[in-house]
């Protein structure tokens, strides 16, 4: 049975390291996406109607 205990702890090491990397990106956009609203308007406030040009 040892052989499937190794498989399962690098299985959980690579789940842990991928979410450690996904909560440090998400933490990084937040900052940006605060930093950039207090500053300038984005696109998405500038365009409310989304796609330019395209009314049919």
């Amino acid at each position: 049975m040892s052989k499937s205990d190794k498989p399962a702890a690098s299985r959980e090491e690579r789940l842990k390291q991928a979410l450690k990397a996904n909560m440090a990106r998400r933490k990084a956009q937040a900052k940006a996406r605060s930093g950039a609203q207090s500053g300038k308007t984005t696109n998405e406030t500038a365009e409310p109607s989304g796609k330019e040009g395209d009314n049919g």
